[in-house]
């Protein structure tokens, strides 16, 4: 059975408690995860250590933290830390971002993010085992780091993003977990087998790869308003986060990403919206009435080789309209 998760709003949230409540509201609707993403607003791990204090059953993840912003020993630390605190429920999402957010936020050169992921996959690994750390690599060079703590009996999974074939093939080959966005429930079925060869080249089962998808939903009364959320949040991540997004919806044979993008960057806001249509907005999100957004939610649930589905809310919702869409799709509806 394919799971449900939740991916906490993107948008910023007027406090910490609000967070939290989503996550218990989700916990008490039967969500399995509920995966917290770190933006501009709030720090993710201040966040996450209270969800896991006010909870008592969900999953809670970092979907991601960047791995140009921390050191490998650093978040090696924060998971064994949050994996106590949560008494075993936390899930470590790791990702290189975009030279957007590395390069402009954080004032980092973007480098070799495929090398520079796997190595952190590595470190974080030897850290968590509560073994000396001895590394050696071409991104970075660790000798005597060790816990002064006990290790997690279990230690949390290690997930990663990835958008291209190859950052995908990575996940199948060094991760315990890949999270995908943006993606239609064929183009899914793509990147699995960027999955399934990477975990052959590893030597492993894909099978102990744990594959979850994210899908943008908005569930409301007023339907225009929901699709209209949905498309303004899929323009501004096609047009404005870089060219991640563009080049995986291309990939996808959405052709039409390329001019999305190109009317964005331009500053023709309206066009970018214009171009985005009906069938690329219903491929990719499931907005509307309930019945319609579960069906697309199905669709994804069906593809052989998904483990879990993360619903998303657009950056434009507002609270009452997250509750509404979370519970119109929650796993016990």
């Amino acid at each position: 059975m394919t799971d449900r998760d939740v991916h906490l709003p993107v948008a910023a949230q007027p406090t910490i408690d609000s967070i939290v409540d989503y996550t218990q509201a989700a916990e008490d609707a039967g969500y399995d995860c509920a995966w917290l993403p770190e933006t501009w607003g709030r720090d993710a791990v201040t966040v996450l250590s209270a969800m896991a204090e006010r909870t008592d059953s969900i999953d809670i993840g970092s979907s991601i933290l960047n791995t140009y912003s921390r050191s490998p020993a650093l978040l090696g630390q924060t998971a064994a830390t949050l994996q106590e605190l949560s008494e075993g429920r936390f899930r470590l999402g790791l990702g290189p971002s975009g030279p957007v957010v590395v390069e402009n936020w954080h004032g980092v050169e973007y480098g070799n993010p495929l090398k520079r992921t796997r190595e952190t996959v590595e470190i974080v690994r030897q850290v968590l085992s509560g073994e000396s750390v001895d590394y050696d690599g071409d991104d970075f060079e660790l000798s005597g780091f060790r816990l002064r703590c006990d290790p997690p009996e279990t230690p949390p999974p290690i997930e990663v993003t990835g958008m291209g074939p190859k950052a995908v093939e990575l996940a199948g080959r060094f991760a315990d977990g890949w999270h995908g966005i943006m993606l239609t429930p064929d183009g899914a079925r793509d990147r699995l087998e960027d999955i399934e060869r990477g975990a052959e080249l590893g030597g492993r089962d894909p099978e102990a790869v744990q594959v979850t998808t994210g899908v943008t939903c908005c569930v409301l009364d007023d339907t225009d308003r929901a699709r209209e959320l949905a498309r303004q949040h899929v323009a501004f991540y096609v047009g404005g986060m870089g060219t991640f997004y563009r080049d995986s919806l291309e990939r996808q044979g959405y052709d039409e990403a390329i001019e999305i993008h190109d009317a964005w960057q331009a500053g023709d806001r309206d066009r970018a919206l214009e171009l985005l249509g009906d069938d690329l907005l219903d491929d990719l999100c499931a907005v509307g009435e309930p019945e319609s957004a579960r069906e697309t939610l199905e669709r994804y649930e069906a593809v052989d080789g998904i483990d879990a589905i993360a619903v998303s809310f657009p950056r434009g919702a507002t609270e009452a309209e997250i509750r509404q869409t979370m519970d119109a799709v929650a796993p016990d509806t």
